[in-house]
């Protein structure tokens, strides 16, 4: 009998949460936003990662708040989302901060700057390194409210007509790169040029471009620059581990319930993951194809390298002197990396090292055998 009475209590306990869950839920407002992306439909990661972001929001909150997502160029261009935002055209955006260093170098560090930090790295500053309070701070002016919601983990070094062999290869060289990478190469004699990612094929096709930089294999590969571009370089040293970002009009976010709130914050901490885990997974068969088609694969020389940090550091001491913005997030994220980089040679650099050998000579004796 007991077991009987305490039966019927659980299931009437189970009805009352059946019913009370989505009370709670109906107990809210609906709101509905817009969010514009710099990112086209056919980049299914990146454009993914906000869309990603978008669904979970909406399953999170019972349908009851609903973000539509416009690819580039539907609301405004890829490179106007964070003016959309800010101005309240739109409620949010999904981006790449560094879009804007024009305004302000400091959005950089938002997405990721010359010889910064790896994706993990990355998102220990945002979390636990200070970096979204120094960031959140930067970003209060623009009337924006911002959250880490992707990464593309470390980026390839683009797609060139000739062989870069050396610096003097580089000058005079018209170069699509996003963010301050295409400061530092100014100084090294190159022409930047900051093109959103749709638009930059066309560019390479018809030559008004030499060179251009994106992601890595798998978003090369679908916008076609082997076509057109045989060299394909690595590292992309400009974006070690860059991360786009949700930004939110600071007035908006504060008219929403703390409930959805939440939501929206647990939504893009997910797409961070998403997008990461997607382009690992997808990166290596992208390289396989796209080696099968004839492209030519090639690091950057230790000297080109080597140019191209001294030119940054340049870059950065010189900006910090005249910007106290940019001094103020500079500062502790240089001691940052500096652990960071200390910490990651320790285990991670002598493990992954390792590995990498030890699967190139057993590569070697395969092919050997064969």
């Amino acid at each position: 009998m007991k077991r009987r009475s305490f039966l019927k209590k659980a299931a009437a306990g189970l009805a009352v949460g059946s019913v009370a869950a989505p009370a709670i839920a109906q107990s809210q407002p609906t709101v509905n936003w817009r969010m514009a992306a710099s990112w086209p439909k056919s980049l299914d990661t990146l454009y993914g990662g906000a869309e990603h972001l978008c669904n979970r929001v909406s399953q999170m909150t019972g349908g009851k708040f609903n973000i539509k997502l416009f690819a580039a160029g539907e609301i405004v261009g890829g490179l106007q989302v964070a003016d959309a935002v800010q101005n309240g055209t739109v409620e949010c955006g999904h981006t790449a901060a560094y879009y804007y260093f024009g305004k302000d170098q400091t959005f950089a560090f938002g997405t990721n700057i010359p010889f910064g930090l790896n994706s993990r790295q990355q998102y220990a500053w945002y979390t636990h390194g200070g970096g979204l309070e120094l960031m959140r701070e930067f970003y209060r002016e623009y009337n924006i409210v911002n959250f880490i919601a992707g990464c593309t983990g470390c980026q390839m070094g683009g797609w060139f007509r000739k062989p870069i062999k050396s610096i003097a290869d580089l000058k005079g060289l018209k170069f699509r790169i996003g963010g301050t990478g295409g400061t530092v190469l100014a100084r090294l004699g190159v022409v930047p040029q900051q093109i959103a990612g749709g638009d930059i094929y066309p560019a390479l096709e018809k030559g008004t471009i030499d060179a251009a930089e994106w992601v890595g294999p798998y978003d090369d590969e679908k916008l076609g620059f082997y076509k057109v571009a045989k060299h394909y370089y690595y590292p992309g040293w400009w974006e070690n581990g860059s991360t786009p970002e949700a930004f939110v009009n600071a007035k908006a976010w504060e008219s929403l319930p703390k409930e959805f709130q939440g939501a929206f914050e647990a939504a893009a901490a997910e797409a961070y993951t998403w997008t990461l885990a997607k382009y690992d997974a997808q990166n290596p068969a992208a390289l396989k194809r796209l080696l099968a088609n004839g492209v030519i694969l090639s690091g950057f020389s230790n000297d080109v390298l080597a140019a191209c940090y001294k030119a940054s550091e340049e870059n950065y001491e010189e900006v910090a002197a005249k910007n106290a913005k940019f001094r103020k997030v500079w500062e502790p994220w240089k001691k940052f990396r500096a652990d960071q980089i200390q910490w990651f040679s320790i285990a991670e650099a002598r493990a992954d090292n390792f590995m990498v050998a030890t699967q190139r000579m057993a590569q070697q004796k395969g092919g050997k055998k064969g």
